[in-house]
């Protein structure tokens, strides 16, 4: 058994070099002579994030790129990326949501802070950091935020003509960061940092152009967007980027984030214009935010949103980094100093729904304190050879769970479900459930919708009174007819849309009421449909149900997918506190696959990979006790012989 790891491992290795030369042989080449098909498996590397937050440096990056290169390379580990505030310095006073302390030139365009990216001083950016990760046979990535920096709005810098070169002009005159800034559209949980552009000026779209131009010349290959998706939706502003992107000569490959409220028709409304996007809130080392993820992507998977059209080639639904290793906290202005909170079997079951949901595969952990534990678990030969080849993958309910002692609890029967304030696309039809019921008080309710009733009926009141107060909104034909929406006539504090925290994966409640302001995020419009559109994303409001945080991490998931070898994979997921004996059936999974011709009567071998253990043969089904928390991986080899 040992023999036969090791040379499925040595097969793995093997492939993906080859795969790994073959990239990089694509990527020296012209656009002439590139592929057509951009991100053909869900992409995989590695992100600071979870290990440094923002305040990595250029020496600590260049080693990580360096252990990456040796260790997880031959593993198709190939982007390495510097995620955000690369351009903020590192001295007293300054975090994440901080204001005066980032390094922009002359164009509000951010560059790395010289203090921790020496080799960007003289205006040369991230060129030099790019060439030695390209001579280490990794691409390079950069997170960036959506919009403009406040920091370049005051000072006013003037904007970029990329295509013709020096100041953009237009109708005679010069225009500048106050001219395209929308500071009523800040980011929400990064107030102080961004703001939207206004994407329907020339000059918006031409500092967009001036930004991801700037990117490329410093050799940048990925690029992982913020603020602009799930809540934050800007759609347009995502478009604009995809179209520069789609222009250059060689490929970029384009990330959105962050995830909180997506569905499946969001989904589709951006999977064309890039090639990965987030689909949850900020993952980090809890069980809770483990669990977060199953919903989610069983309705993409169900959506056919795994591996659809992208840009330039394919998009993939984005699970999150994965928080292995040695850690930092969310916010921090330390590097890593701590270990994963999540339990082996907790790991198992992060990477194997990660791999079969067909993720990309972003490791946030310190790789120069790679232990062997994690090192074995995220370059395991299977689990890889499923997220890049496997196909048909999606959730497979048709299981059945047996607890092993009879006094032990599986789930919770008896569920108290709550409805929390939520945001979801305009398109969906459950937003066209608000209806006025008080015209002389401005009182509007959600209405029912489907069989699941709020215990008291969730009713807003609109003022216009304080917007029309305002002399910007009179002169700001963008929002006027907007509403502020309060809980009763006498409060001051209007409900926002985002939280002005940013969210993690197991935080369901969005909207919260804060004093009244021009601020998009608090400006809403009643359609005649009976939506609700926010001002800040264009979504609409909804009230989502929720169940007790108990009940939704119990029980018992599972997944199915095809191998390119004609073997099935068939994933166990026990959510509960105690042991679970879990049990499919062949001829299930057969019908769920649409493989009645080949499955059903046949005789099935099976490997479970977690415990190393053998089954079969067997034609009725494949069971096994499953331990708390953790999973169990079968690979199926059926035949009629």
């Amino acid at each position: 058994m040992i023999r036969r790891h090791s040379l499925e491992r040595t097969e793995s290795t093997t492939l993906f070099l080859l795969l790994l030369l073959l990239n990089l042989s694509i990527y020296s080449v012209s656009s002439k002579a590139r592929t057509n098909e951009d991100a053909s498996f869900p992409p995989r590397g590695w992100n600071s994030y979870d290990s440094f937050c923002w305040t990595i440096s250029e020496s600590e990056f260049l080693q990580s790129a360096e252990t990456i290169s040796k260790r997880l390379l031959p593993h198709g580990y190939q982007y390495v990326v510097v995620d955000y505030l690369w351009y903020r310095k590192k001295v007293e006073g300054a975090y994440v949501d901080s204001l005066g302390y980032d390094v922009i030139d002359e164009w509000g365009r951010m560059h790395p802070d010289p203090a921790r990216w020496p080799s960007s001083k003289g205006g040369r950016g991230f060129t030099q950091v790019a060439e030695k990760v390209h001579s280490m046979g990794l691409k390079f990535g950069i997170h960036v935020m959506g919009g403009i920096s406040t920091q370049a709005y005051n000072a006013n810098t003037l904007v970029m003509d990329s295509v013709k070169g020096g100041a953009y002009e237009e109708s005679g005159r010069q225009w500048r960061a106050k001219d395209i800034g929308m500071k009523e559209k800040a980011c929400v949980w990064m107030s102080h940092g961004f703001m939207s552009v206004n994407t329907k000026l020339g000059a918006g779209k031409a500092f967009l152009r001036s930004l991801y131009r700037l990117y490329a010349e410093w050799g940048v290959d990925f690029i992982k967007h913020d603020c602009v998706f799930g809540d934050d939706l800007n759609i347009d502003e995502i478009t604009i980027v995809s179209e520069v992107l789609k222009e250059l000569d060689r490929p970029v490959l384009y990330s959105i984030s962050p995830g909180t409220s997506v569905t499946p028709t969001m989904a589709k409304e951006v999977s064309q214009l890039v090639n990965m996007y987030r689909i949850t809130g900020d993952d980090w080392d809890t069980w809770r935010d483990v669990v977060a993820h199953f919903d989610i992507s069983r309705d993409l998977s169900a959506s056919s949103m795994i591996g659809a059209q992208g840009l330039q080639g394919k998009s993939w639904p984005d699970l999150d980094m994965l928080p292995l290793g040695w850690l930092t906290d969310p916010g921090s202005n330390f590097g890593p100093h701590r270990a994963c909170n999540l339990t082996m079997e907790e790991q198992k079951t992060q990477m194997t729904l990660w791999s079969i949901a067909k993720s990309p595969l972003m490791f946030g952990g310190d790789v120069r304190k790679l232990d062997d534990a994690t090192y074995n678990l995220i370059t395991n030969p299977t689990l890889l050879e499923i997220n890049s080849y496997s196909s048909n993958n999606k959730e497979f309910p048709y299981i059945t769970a047996a607890r092993n002692n009879p006094h032990d609890s599986i789930g919770n029967n008896n569920v108290r479900t709550k409805h929390a304030f939520g945001l979801t696309s305009c398109k969906e039809p459950k937003a066209n459930t608000w209806s006025v019921v008080d015209k002389n008080r401005g009182k509007i309710c959600w209405s029912q919708y489907s069989s699941e009733k709020p215990e008291k009926p969730f009713c807003l009141l609109y003022n216009r009174k304080a917007l029309l107060a305002s002399e910007e909104i009179q002169h700001n034909q963008l929002y006027q007819g907007k509403l502020h929406l309060q809980t009763n006539d006498k409060t001051e504090s209007c409900l926002g849309a985002s939280s002005r925290q940013k969210l993690t994966s197991k935080e369901y409640s969005r909207g919260a009421f804060s004093p009244c302001k021009l601020d998009a995020n608090q400006m809403w419009e009643l359609h005649s449909n009976g939506t609700l559109e926010n001002s800040y994303s264009g979504l609409c409001a909804v009230l989502n149900p929720v169940k007790e945080a108990e009940a939704s991490s119990s029980g018992v998931r599972s997944w199915i997918a095809t191998g390119r070898r004609g073997e099935v994979y068939v994933a166990f997921f026990n959510l509960n506190q105690v042991k679970t004996t879990v049990s499919a059936k062949i001829s299930d999974i057969a019908k769920a696959l649409q493989d009645k011709t080949r499955l059903e009567g046949a005789s099935c071998k099976s490997h479970e990979i977690w415990s190393g253990k053998d089954f079969g043969p067997t034609k009725d089904s494949v069971t096994i006790q499953v331990e708390s928390h953790g999973p169990a991986l079968f690979v199926l080899q059926c035949s009629h012989a």
